[in-house]
C-alpha cells in the first residue's frame, strides 16, 4: 500500500482550491516586472486597508512574541457593538472560510448531505467532501440559487445548506423576502450557511438583514469576512453570528489562537472606520459603472453583479486569459465553477479598469 492510501479515499479524491495567482508568480512565468503587473483576479480591496487598521498594525507588532487573546475579547466587542449581538453569538475565524469548515466539521459527517448551488463559492463542497459527506448541487437559475430547488433537494440525510448572497463568482443576489421565505421553509434541523463575504459593497436598499432573523431561526450561520471590504485579506481574519448553543459547538473544535494578534487589532480598528468602508463602496460603484460600460462597448455579456467583481462571457476563455497574462493583466478563469466561456474580474482602481478594458480590446481584436 503506497502511503497515500493511508488517506481517506474521499481526501484522496479533493481538487484542491486554487486561488487567484499571485503577482510574483506571474512575474517570474512571463519575465514581467512585478510593478507592471495589475491584479484584478481575487476580490481584494484595491484602496488597501484603511489607515487606521495600519496605524493598530503598527502598534500591535511589538506584541508578537506573545501570543493572541484566544478568545478575541477586544473584537469580539467591536462585533457584538457593530451588529447588536450578544458577544456568546460570535465565533472568530482564520478566514470566513475557518467558520465555513467549522459548521462542516461539526455537523456533518459520512453519510450525510449538505446543499449548494451550481457557480457557487467552491469552498463549499471542499469542506462538504473533506468530511466524507455528500455534496448535492442544486442547478443555478440565472446563474443564482434556485431556492426552490434547494427545497425540493433537501431530504433526511440534509444537514447543512450553503448560501453565498451576493454569490461568487456570479455576483447574483437573492433579494431579502424570498430569503426570509426560504428559512421559514426549512426544516429546524438543517443548518443554513449564509456567507455574506460581499454584504458591504450592497446599497442600503439590498443589504442583508439577517442579523434580525438570528432570534427567530436557531439553524442560521452568518459569515463575514475582513477580506473583501476591509482590505485585511493578508491577515486571514473573518466571523460567524450564530445561535449560542451553535456558537458553543463551533468553538469547541476552533484551533486556539486562529486568529492571529495583529489580524485581531487590524479587524478592531477597521471595524471603526465606517469612512473609509464608505470609500471603497463609492470605488466599487464607479469601477463598476467604469468596466460594465467598457465590456458593452466591447459587445461582451455580463451577468449584473452585486459585488466587487463581474463575470463576463468571451470567446476562447482561456486563451483570453494566457493573452491578458502576458500584457500583465491577472484576471480569474472560471472553468472550474462551471462557466468555461467565462472569466471574472475584480473591480481596480480607475487606472487599472482602464488598463485592463484596453488590453482585453486588443485581445478580443486578435482573436476575431
Amino acid at each position: 500500500m503506497s502511503i497515500e492510501n493511508i488517506a481517506p479515499e474521499y481526501i484522496r479524491a479533493i481538487a484542491p482550491y486554487q486561488g487567484g495567482k499571485p503577482i510574483s508568480e506571474i512575474a517570474r512565468e512571463y519575465g514581467l516586472n512585478e510593478a507592471d503587473i495589475i491584479k484584478l483576479a481575487s476580490n481584494e480591496n484595491p484602496l488597501g486597508m484603511s489607515p487606521n487598521a495600519q496605524v493598530a498594525i503598527g502598534a500591535a507588532i511589538v506584541d508578537v512574541a506573545r501570543y493572541p487573546d484566544g478568545n478575541g475579547f477586544e473584537l469580539r466587542t467591536a462585533v457584538s457593538r457593530k451588529y447588536g449581538v450578544p458577544q456568546s453569538q460570535i465565533v472568530f475565524g482564520n478566514g470566513s472560510n475557518d467558520i465555513l469548515e467549522l459548521s462542516a466539521r461539526a455537523f456533518l459527517q459520512v453519510g450525510d448531505e449538505a446543499i449548494y448551488s451550481q457557480h457557487a463559492f467552491a469552498v463549499y463542497p471542499l469542506v462538504t467532501q473533506a468530511v466524507g459527506a455528500t455534496g448535492i448541487v442544486v442547478p443555478a437559475k440565472g446563474y443564482g440559487h434556485d431556492l426552490d430547488g434547494f427545497l425540493k433537494a433537501i431530504t433526511p440525510k440534509t444537514r447543512l445548506i450553503f448560501i453565498a448572497n451576493p454569490n461568487n463568482p456570479t455576483g447574483t443576489l437573492i433579494d431579502k423576502t424570498t430569503l426570509a421565505s426560504f428559512l421559514k421553509q426549512v426544516p429546524k434541523n438543517v443548518l443554513v450557511i449564509l456567507d455574506e463575504a460581499y454584504d458591504e459593497y450592497l446599497s442600503s436598499h439590498d443589504k442583508s438583514e439577517a442579523v434580525s432573523w438570528l432570534s427567530t431561526y436557531e439553524n442560521l450561520i452568518i459569515s463575514h469576512t475582513f477580506s473583501k471590504a476591509y482590505g485585511l485579506a493578508g491577515l486571514r481574519v473573518g466571523f460567524g453570528l450564530m445561535h449560542t448553543d451553535v456558537a458553543d459547538i463551533l468553538n469547541r473544535i476552533r484551533q486556539p489562537f486562529n486568529v492571529n494578534l495583529l489580524a485581531q487589532a487590524a479587524a478592531v480598528a477597521s471595524l471603526a472606520d465606517d469612512g473609509f468602508v464608505a470609500r471603497s463602496y463609492a470605488a466599487n460603484q464607479a469601477g463598476m459603472l467604469q468596466l460594465t460600460q467598457g465590456l458593452e462597448q466591447l459587445g461582451l455579456q455580463y451577468i449584473e453583479s452585486y459585488a466587487n467583481f463581474i463575470s463576463f462571457a468571451v470567446k476562447n476563455a482561456e486563451n483570453v486569459n494566457e493573452q491578458l497574462l502576458q500584457h500583465g493583466i491577472i484576471v480569474r478563469p472560471i472553468a472550474n465553477y462551471d462557466m468555461p466561456d467565462y472569466l471574472r474580474v475584480s473591480i481596480g482602481l480607475f487606472s487599472e479598469n482602464k488598463r485592463f478594458l484596453e488590453a482585453l480590446a486588443l485581445v478580443v481584436k486578435n482573436n476575431d
